[in-house]
């Protein structure tokens, strides 16, 4: 007698092999048998026409605060995710003093785009140290797995306080930071993370404390990582980290190096290019440097009350720094859409490039302004001389800033998107999940792959897409005994329909603590969802179970 049995359905292992019918048989947290799965179930269910996976490992995940007060992981549990990697850029709420936590929580809200009333209200500070927010998760008994980076920003910011956005630090501050990434290591961490990306601002636009870090502070924390000989560092560049650090980074901790996010921008092809041809030389070399890729197009829902895609821009970076009070006389400021203008001619970082064309009216504030709705910026009306900076400004001043506006920033091109996917160099994640709720949520990205690259453009095989989604994640990131459907493996599995998978429009609840809003994003297909040998969940409803039954672990043990 088993206590779980899969009947029937077709097994798609995660090595990348041929699906075939079968059984898998579940004892305690375990696969104790694949194929043939003789004696009966406690509980069986039927599989007949369903694939039958390892769970998908979403390696860039937000949910550091989020899991404190939501053990199941909304929206990555409804995709068939059964392990998350949180921590990513190097942003987190731990190790935090207790008198840094405004701080900390400012700078998740501007580079995260998290609500600080959903915080404020929502976190339980039941931790200061990073041992003890690993343990912290344990005992809120999650439901997904848990993988956490030690972040760079906030072991900054407890050793030098205000200080870690102001300066450069000492060698003795350095030396702290080492001790607490090597802490961190031994109590569990899945490596360190860090991030130079120019639109990461904090609190009144001044960077993140990690973007004040030499490279000399760089080198000494991610071979403070490696000394155990376990960590992968991972880190979201900005436009003058390139490469050839990374590699040097690989080579100073002997550790593997993921960067994010390698995203197709249309006004600098080449960049790909040439980082796909720099990847395909580091795999050759046996270099462990590789990219973060997302299988669908960057979107974002945003306001010229929220204007975060605009992050990057020096005129945007300045107007952040007043209080919001004195954006609407910014925002009418000939002087202030030249600067725009301007910047938006030249290669820069900023998430958007001035593609008007794939920026569309998504709602209006006002009725008058309804006839607006589904239009691209380059259709609004304009007046004489008016031109695509001045058509979005009057329309949010003439609508109160409340217009919303969905715009296409990256990944807009399939061809490219096609290419970067199938590199085998690269890995497929950047769901981002936890983070810009108001403004996106890719959380769906596993579905995209298995609708739109598998079924629809049959760019993949199904096996081939769900090694991606699964081996190949925890391969490079070394988590042991997960990613493969195999006996003596933990039993974490996605079931679903090859044929009607797929991840459905978002949408927008009002979910999180403190009644604040975020986008949501549902699968279709996805039948059910074990967690180390515990379903948890049903033809796409998540089941609710009390916290000793749930079945999710933090995980701590990694592979060299």
């Amino acid at each position: 007698m088993h206590d779980l049995v899969i009947r029937g359905g077709t097994i798609v292992d995660g090595n990348g092999g041929a699906p075939y019918r079968g059984d898998v048989a579940i004892d305690g947290d375990r696969i104790t048998a694949l194929g043939e799965a003789p004696g009966k179930g406690r509980q069986e269910i039927d599989a007949d026409g369903l694939a039958v996976a390892p769970g998908f490992i979403d390696i860039h995940t937000h949910y550091d605060a989020q899991y404190t007060w939501d053990p199941y992981a909304t929206s990555s549990i409804w995709h068939g995710i059964t392990t998350t990697v949180i921590g990513n850029c190097g942003f987190a709420i731990a190790p935090c003093k207790p008198e840094h936590r405004k701080r900390v929580m400012a700078t998740l809200v501007q580079v995260e785009g998290m609500s600080l009333k959903a915080m404020e209200e929502g976190i339980e500070w039941g931790f200061e140290t990073f041992p003890q927010y690993l343990d912290f998760l344990q005992s809120t008994r999650p439901a997904l797995n848990i993988g956490a980076f030690v972040p760079h920003s906030t072991v900054r910011y407890w050793v030098m306080g205000p200080a870690a956005q102001e300066r450069e630090a000492t060698p003795g501050e350095v030396a702290q930071m080492a001790g607490l990434v090597r802490e961190a290591m031994s109590a569990g961490a899945i490596g360190f993370a860090s991030s130079t990306l120019e639109a990461h601002n904090g609190e009144d636009g001044v960077p993140v404390p990690s973007r004040f870090a030499n490279f000399e502070e760089l080198k000494a924390l991610t071979k403070a990582m490696g000394e155990g000989g376990k960590g992968i560092f991972e880190i979201t560049v900005g436009m003058d980290t390139g490469l050839d650090k990374l590699k040097t980074l690989h080579e100073v901790s002997s550790r593997p190096v993921c960067w994010a996010a390698l995203l197709h921008r249309d006004d600098i092809p080449e960049m790909t290019t040439q980082r796909l041809e720099a990847t395909t030389e580091f795999l050759a070399a046996g270099v462990e440097v590789r990219p973060q890729v997302l299988c669908r197009p960057l979107t974002m829902d945003f306001s010229i009350g929220n204007p975060y895609c605009f992050g990057g821009l020096k005129v945007w970076n300045a107007l952040f720094k007043k209080p919001a009070s004195e954006w609407p006389a910014a925002y009418a400021d000939p002087a202030f859409r030249r600067g725009f203008r301007e910047e938006l001619k030249g290669q820069h970082p900023a998430a958007f490039r001035g593609r008007w064309d794939l920026v569309r009216v998504l709602k209006t504030a006002k009725a008058e302004n309804r006839h607006l709705e589904g239009k691209a910026v380059t259709e609004l009306p304009r007046g004489d001389g008016g031109d695509d900076v001045d058509a979005i400004l009057d329309l949010a001043l003439a609508d109160g800033l409340g217009t919303e506006f969905l715009g296409g920033l990256m990944n807009t091109d399939d061809e490219w998107v096609g290419k970067m996917i199938t590199h085998p160099g690269t890995l497929i994640a950047l769901s981002d999940a936890g983070a810009h709720n108001h403004l996106l949520c890719d959380a769906g990205y596993t579905g995209t792959l298995l609708s739109k690259w598998v079924r629809d453009r049959q760019t993949f095989t199904l096996e081939a897409a769900v090694k991606r989604l699964t081996a190949d994640n925890a391969d490079y990131y070394r988590i042991p005994q997960r990613g493969r459907l195999r006996p003596g493996n933990f039993a974490d599995l996605a079931i679903f329909d090859p044929a009607t998978v797929a991840a459905l429009p978002n949408q927008w609840v009002m979910d999180l603590p403190g009644g604040e809003g975020r986008f949501v994003c549902r699968s279709e297909g996805v039948r059910w969802s074990i967690v180390n040998g515990v379903p948890v969940l049903k033809d796409g409803e998540v089941i609710e179970r009390p916290p000793a039954e749930r079945s999710g672990q933090v995980l701590r043990q990694y592979l060299s």
